[in-house]
């Protein structure tokens, strides 16, 4: 009987005791508590290989031809599109056999806009010269990349394509990179093949480059990468001279298997996504949670109760302690 009237107070002041448990909620969710959790830090460094053959045009945006250059910046905007905020995000250039940073990683969310724009303006003719040598570029994306002041996941993407052309005495020994574990090498471009357009300083088309002037000898390698070679001919004459650029894909994934790196090919968005997926962390430590939503929450909970009659469950107890018919007939 006792406990009966107890349950018909609360009854009584059901609204009270829901405001009560509101306002608590709502002032415990203002001063903004947190717990201390242990969580991943996502910090990518985006390199962009702008080198002359990222302008063969192999590849395809929105289902239109599109030279390897645009693709990868395509990518780059749909990926960094799709990171959750929090994220750290920088990007880089590669040229020649140096990197060049073009601003640490930044939050992805605040600086969104800075991110599209710098993007949009990422252009072949940045290049501060025109050799290619992705292999020794890993080399100098160690040194870059250790001197941030916090770790960050490489993602490096480039058709893999060498000029000068590797041979035995040229080819860089990579067993001392250090801290390339995680690293992740995009490859773009086709198997099949493209020209690769010259144009002038204001992006005008002259021509292909031509055969001739991209396969060297082994022994003018090292006057080419020196910046001594001068080349009889520079453009293609006709279309059978055209020297064809492929993505030279055995290259990157052995080049990634030396120094402990993931390679994948950069055809689409939702590849590369999956690729980024799988790579560790750049570090993980200890942050503060809030507990301000989850409280803000559990008071929108308590509203919602508020329009539950209290003496439905008051009514549902009393039944169930009720002796069955037959027992109170023989009482």
């Amino acid at each position: 009987m006792a406990k009966r009237q107890y349950y018909k107070k609360l009854a009584a002041h059901q609204d009270l005791l829901v405001l009560l448990a509101v306002l608590t909620l709502l002032l415990l969710a203002l001063l903004k508590p947190s717990v201390p959790v242990k969580h991943d830090i996502h910090s990518y460094f985006f390199i962009v290989d702008i080198t002359q053959s990222m302008n063969a045009v192999d590849m395809q945006v929105n289902g239109k031809p599109a030279s390897r250059l645009d693709h990868t910046k395509q990518l780059l905007r749909e990926t960094i599109s799709s990171l959750p905020c929090d994220t750290k995000v920088g990007l880089g250039m590669f040229s020649g056999v140096n990197i060049v940073t073009l601003y640490l990683p930044i939050e992805v969310c605040s600086n969104f806009s800075a991110i599209q724009d710098t993007l949009d303006h990422i252009d072949w003719r940045n290049a501060w010269t025109a050799d290619s040598r992705v292999r020794e570029s890993m080399l100098s994306t160690s040194r870059v990349v250790s001197n941030f002041p916090e770790p960050a996941q490489v993602v490096f993407f480039s058709d893999g394509e060498e000029a000068p052309k590797l041979h035995a005495f040229n080819t860089r020994d990579l067993s001392t990179l250090q801290n390339a574990d995680g690293w992740l090498l995009v490859g773009i471009g086709s198997e099949k093949g493209a020209a690769i357009p010259k144009f002038t300083e204001k992006n005008q088309l002259l021509g292909y480059w031509s055969h001739e002037s991209m396969q060297l000898a082994p022994g003018a390698a090292p006057i080419a990468a020196a910046g001594l070679l001068n080349r009889k001919k520079d453009i293609a004459e006709d279309i059978n001279d055209r020297y064809l650029s492929k993505l030279s894909e055995a290259t990157l994934q052995a080049m990634a298997k030396e120094i402990g790196a993931t390679y994948v090919r950069g055809d689409t968005y939702m590849t590369l996504q999956s690729a980024m997926k799988k790579q560790k962390p750049a570090r993980r430590e200890w942050a503060p949670w809030s507990l301000s939503s989850a409280l803000a929450g559990l008071a929108g909970l308590f509203l919602l109760l508020a329009y539950v009659p209290f003496s439905r469950f008051v009514k549902k107890d009393i039944a169930s302690k009720q002796p069955p018919a037959f027992i109170s007939a023989q009482l």
